[in-house]
């Protein structure tokens, strides 16, 4: 089926981009995987709409885009609560919901949260980059020209439902993610945190941290009590791979969270955040306080099995 023009940005937003699950197996060559920050919910937010799971969706931060549909057609907004509104009424969020050609979507100021995803029936349709339409946005490419979204963009689906998939498909709301303004994020330790000394390990571990305005998409820079490497041993080592939830100490001893747009490091990680909170990650907005709960391997394991039960739940009611 042709591709078909479906939707126009009329304001962009803060930092709105065409992501996906993102763009694996090319980091031997310097690509970052980029993709949603907030997986979880770019999942969820296609499977409302009858989307495969890893088809492109628009993320975006803070304060929503401005949006005129050019076609009927079914969407989901998905993760923090930027107060999504059709033709300035309030929509739910969670919920497929259907919009009829020239209907406007927007957005008020955050509730919680700090990144939304709109999901559109039949996926958004932007070229396919080293198997990804994820948009990296530090080397410019994927997504809509490797750029954030802009006044006056038009945005394809390669196979628009507007009726075909039933509006009112919601997710369970006690599986939705709870967002605050205080983080527990659990972690593992390692895979250099012998590096470090027991009290460097006890202030990370007890401490609260703060998410810097400095932050991007390349990582989150934390503000609170420095940590330090043993002594007799330099602050940098050798770069290597680093993965999404890898957390460095550089020389300043403040701690910095890496993300999906960054593919080496060369200071120590003295832990790493587990797989299941990964996607809380893309919802930490500056000035929240941060505290690391460290858990065992086994208990990574099975948080990152209920996470994906809940989702393979939801896939059961639906199919």
């Amino acid at each position: 089926m042709a591709a078909i023009k479906t939707l126009e940005i009329i304001t962009p937003g803060i930092m709105t981009t065409v992501q996906d699950i993102g763009r694996y197996g090319y980091g031997r060559f310097g690509v970052a995987t980029s993709g949603a920050l907030d997986l979880f919910s770019l999942r969820i937010a296609n499977l409302l709409v009858g989307n495969r799971e890893d088809l492109a969706c628009l993320e975006t931060m803070l304060l929503g885009p401005g949006i005129r549909f050019l076609t009927d057609v079914v969407i989901a907004v998905t993760g923090g609560d930027l107060q999504p509104k059709r033709n300035k009424q309030p929509i739910e969020m969670w919920r497929s919901q259907a919009f009829k050609k020239d209907d406007a979507l927007s957005f008020g100021n955050a509730v919680c949260g700090f990144r939304a995803y709109i999901a559109v029936a039949g996926g958004i349709g932007v070229p396919r980059v080293m198997g990804s339409r994820s948009t990296n946005l530090p080397s410019g490419f994927g997504g809509c020209e490797g750029r954030t979204l802009k006044k006056e963009d038009i945005l394809v689906c390669d196979e628009p439902r507007g009726s075909m998939i039933e509006p009112g498909r919601f997710f369970n709301p006690e599986w939705i993610p709870q967002y605050s303004d205080k983080w527990k994020i659990r972690v593992v330790l390692g895979p250099q945190d012998d590096q470090f000394p027991d009290d460097s390990r006890g202030t990370f571990s007890k401490s609260t941290y703060t998410m810097s305005q400095d932050s991007d998409r390349t990582g989150i820079r934390l503000e609170g009590p420095e940590i330090w490497c043993k002594p007799e041993i330099e602050a940098s080592i050798v770069s290597e791979g680093v993965i999404a939830g890898s957390i460095q100490i550089p020389g300043d001893g403040k701690p910095i969270i890496i993300l999906g747009e960054t593919v080496t490091g060369g200071y120590r990680k003295i832990a790493t955040v587990i797989s299941a909170d990964l996607p809380l990650l893309g919802q930490i907005k500056p000035g929240d306080g941060i505290q690391f709960e460290v858990i065992s391997l086994e208990e990574a394991h099975l948080a990152l099995q209920e996470m994906e039960e809940r989702i393979n739940n939801f896939k059961r009611k639906i199919n």
